[in-house]
């Protein structure tokens, strides 16, 4: 309980002072770990998020060289050509490949990390709303999700399987698709006139040729902040650009088909890139959003040791203990959501679906819709700009102030903690037990 009073006295504190909320959890995961636990350092640092902090530091220094060598400019102006310049389109455009990629088995961070920096661009030449862009690319990584070929729908369906359950990979596919798609609807119909009023004077962004004008003359927001049609212009592509195009080539097939860290992969590539770019190599390693990552990094540690110490399983059998089936499945469903804000989707996925095993081998709810609320209750959190995928959105946002856009993500995530799960619940459990 002490745990779980700090974890929300960190927010508080957060929110009135301006000190990353990443220094109080880490200085938390020290003191609670030590003093409450009686953990030792090395099962601290168990929890600290080695793969998300290279993914972050990795894509954000690739797409930072990018940014400085005007290939970033090229991609927004492919962009705009690919919907015949109705920018206010390609929103949807983003939500599709996302979904495609996922569902052919790409892992959803990977599906992210690949678009996020691209739309963050595209949105801030266009005045396009960054939040919105944002969301609906994680929106249609995980409307692709659970796919049978999908990592996470292979992974539900296996650990089901194994129980002696049968649910079908269809159902579980187009619940998630279904859901994501009516969420991005809602959020393009939300913020798709919020995008003027999201930027600030950024002199970071002026300085690296981030404009609106670098990008091929974008116009002035028409219709309530919304460039609903721009003219693309010709573009002349240099050679440190092709070579740029052929390292995001490269950085895809080795994500998609050999399955590599692509943080690795970003920061390799970025590294080659920079050294052919001596005017510009120093100012390469400004662009990685170093406060994100401490962001991230320690609230992923803090809930590490919650984890470790064996709080987050005490708080999931607290729930199963409460008897009724129907609030059994509400409790879980919320309990997934708001942990998964936090931590990995994958492992939450893991640790707690078997936690519903003995509930749905009783027949008394539907097993089919109960897994796909849960698996969708986990997953559409992952907008928390504490999860690697909402870590993302943070760190690409581009001519933002950044405390203000910190607080724009918190307040959206904060409505799908809160109602997303119930929703999932309303929608796939409720009606299948009556």
């Amino acid at each position: 309980m002490i745990a779980i009073l700090v974890l929300g006295g960190m927010f508080v504190v957060a929110t009135v002072l301006p000190i990353n909320i990443g220094i109080l959890a880490l200085v938390a995961s020290f003191l609670v770990g030590t003093f409450v636990f009686g953990l030792d350092e090395k099962e601290i640092f168990e929890g600290f998020p080695v793969s998300l902090f290279i993914t972050v530091v990795g894509v954000t220094y690739l797409f930072s060289v990018a940014k400085l060598n005007g290939t970033i400019d090229l991609l927004v102006q492919g962009g705009i050509r690919l919907v015949r310049g109705r920018a206010i389109l390609v929103p949807w455009v983003l939500f599709v490949v996302a979904a495609t990629l996922t569902a052919l088995g790409t892992f959803t961070p990977a599906a992210v990390a690949l678009l996020v920096p691209v739309g963050m661009s595209f949105a801030f030449a266009y005045r396009i709303s960054p939040l919105m862009i944002g969301m609906m690319v994680i929106c249609g990584a995980h409307a692709g999700a659970f796919s049978p070929m999908a990592v996470s729908g292979a992974l539900v369906y296996g650990i089901v399987v194994k129980s002696g359950l049968t649910i079908s990979h269809a159902t579980l596919f187009f619940a998630s698709l279904g859901f994501n798609l009516l969420l991005a609807a809602g959020t393009y119909a939300l913020l798709r006139r919020r995008g003027e009023e999201s930027f600030v004077e950024h002199p970071d962004d002026a300085a690296t040729g981030g404009a609106a004008g670098s990008a091929g003359g974008a116009p002035e927001p028409s219709g309530g902040g919304v460039a609903t049609a721009v003219k693309p212009q010709a573009v002349a592509v240099a050679w440190r650009q092709r070579a740029t195009l052929a390292a995001l080539v490269v950085l895809v097939v080795g994500a998609l088909a050999f399955h590599l860290q692509i943080g690795f992969l970003a920061l390799a590539a970025g590294a080659v890139l920079a050294l052919f770019d001596r005017e510009n190599l120093g100012r390469a390693v400004e662009g990685i959003s170093w406060p994100t990552i401490l962001l991230v990094a320690g609230m992923v540690t803090y809930v590490g040791v919650l984890e470790h110490s064996g709080t987050i399983d005490w708080v999931a059998h607290g729930a199963v203990g409460l008897g009724a089936p129907l609030l059994v499945a509400l409790v879980l469903c919320v309990i997934v959501g708001v942990t998964s804000a936090f931590a990995s989707s994958t492992a939450i996925l893991t640790a707690t679906i078997p936690m519903a095993i003995p509930l749905l081998l009783t027949d008394s709810l539907p097993a089919v819709g109960v897994i796909a609320a849960m698996a969708i209750s986990t997953t559409i959190v992952d907008v928390s700009p504490f999860s690697t995928n909402g870590a993302l959105v943070l760190a690409n946002a581009r001519g933002v102030d950044r405390t203000r856009f910190y607080r724009q993500v918190i307040s959206y995530t904060c409505v799908i903690v809160a109602l997303g799960p119930i929703a999932a619940w309303a929608v796939l459990v409720l009606p299948g037990s009556f």
